[in-house]
């Protein structure tokens, strides 16, 4: 007698993704909420988000880049306890990635820097928090209290620099990222186009567009007026800034083009915990930000916002890892799939940063958006590593790169 055996299932089972939420179950990748973010913001907002400089070449490059290199695998490896924990300037993390500064988040999701912060603390991986954010870092610390760290944008002012670093502190970060690529406001023209301006200026567009998205105006701006007033940029210096609705906002964030590499002295000086230098394209600057005493920096060109042709940080990577000395080398701007988080590290990053994906899934889901984006990543990341032939992700090189 004879048995047929069972049918092997291909592809997950029917019920296996009941758990998620229903307006997150066609998200398959983070490239799917790109979209799906797009039906939710109004047209101001999302162009924002989306949107980089002038003719977004550097943004386009930033995703290009990941696809000039290509896999060399190793087959027949026992790769069943892989793991792709990573321990980043001594503290020990869940994944090789993180959630990237943006500013405005409250204006995409509501607390959604709180909502960001949340998914990143359950999920051990680190949360950096704007200093354009329109929710009190204090707040923030609290919903990250091991995995929070602070983005600072500063001007060359010793007495404003001083004051903010107590304020990081006393909230209870551990780690301070200073960002130095925005030594004057950026050309962003496509702000313009979608009629979003800094400072809000709400007129018939931004009405109308919030009208045709009930779900934002209910949700996101409703319920933040209903339960904050109206937003501020509440990070900027060591006490609130301006509302998001002031002809003030240009002025605050002005005087950077006096930064230099003095006032990151004066830093490293008042700032006891972790420093981080964060806007880095070239092999000196990281020589230098070393020099200075940073603890790690972030190869990044502002996810393509801020000087239009700008290398991506993965193709200047290979020159930064050996300029980088006894610091941690990290890199955000165009990371879209865990095949990407592993050719960064392969090349020889510690960590990576995703930005505008995870804003999207905010908008989309809210915490619960944040971290479906956080699971699918991993779990690109998880699968690849077992394709790949990896067991950890000390193992991966250049030897499993291959240059188109």
């Amino acid at each position: 007698m004879t048995t047929t055996p069972p049918r092997q299932q291909l592809g997950p089972a029917p019920n296996a993704r009941r758990h998620i939420p229903p307006r997150l179950r066609g998200i398959l990748s983070l490239g799917d909420l790109e979209e799906a973010a797009k039906r939710v913001l109004p047209r101001p907002i999302f162009g924002y988000l989306q949107g980089g400089v002038e003719d977004n070449v550097t943004l386009q490059a930033n995703v290009a880049a990941f696809r000039k290199w290509m896999f060399r695998t190793n087959v027949l490896v026992d790769v069943s306890a892989r793991d792709q924990g990573r321990t980043l300037m001594g503290q020990a993390y869940r994944a090789p990635f993180g959630i990237a500064p943006m500013g405005l988040c409250a204006m995409f999701a509501f607390d959604g820097d709180v909502v960001m912060a949340r998914a990143a603390e359950a999920a051990g991986i680190p949360y950096v928090l704007s200093g354009a954010s329109l929710t009190r870092m204090e707040r923030v610390a609290q919903a990250a209290p091991t995995c929070g760290w602070f983005q600072a944008y500063i001007p060359g002012e010793q007495a404003h620099i001083e004051g903010l670093i107590q304020r990081v502190e006393k909230a209870g970060f551990k780690t301070l990222v200073i960002t130095v690529d925005t030594a004057t406001l950026a050309n962003r023209e496509n702000n313009v186009r979608v009629g979003f301006t800094t400072p809000l200026r709400p007129g018939l567009r931004l009405a109308w567009d919030g009208l045709l998205r009930p779900r934002w105006l209910l949700g996101t701006l409703g319920r933040t007026l209903a339960s904050h007033g109206m937003p501020h940029f509440e990070n900027a210096g060591a006490g609130r800034g301006v509302p998001i609705i002031s002809r003030s906002v240009v002025r605050q964030f002005g005087l950077r083009d006096h930064l230099n590499w003095e006032h990151l002295a004066l830093v490293r000086r008042q700032w006891r915990g972790k420093l981080v230098v964060k806007g880095l394209i070239s092999a000196t600057d990281v020589m230098r930000a070393e020099q200075a005493g940073a603890d790690g920096v972030i190869l990044s060109n502002h996810g393509g916002r801020q000087l239009d042709g700008t290398a991506p940080p993965m193709l200047v990577l290979p020159e930064a890892v050996k300029a980088k000395g006894r610091m941690a080398l990290m890199l955000d701007s165009g990371i879209r799939r865990g095949t990407d988080v592993l050719k960064a590290l392969a090349q020889g990053a510690d960590h990576v940063f995703v930005g505008r994906p995870m804003a999207y899934a905010a908008a989309v889901g809210g915490q619960a958006g944040v971290a479906h984006a956080i699971t699918l990543l991993r779990d690109e990341i998880h699968r690849d590593m077992a394709l790949l032939g990896v067991g950890n992700l000390d193992q991966l090189s250049t030897d499993h790169l291959v240059a188109t």
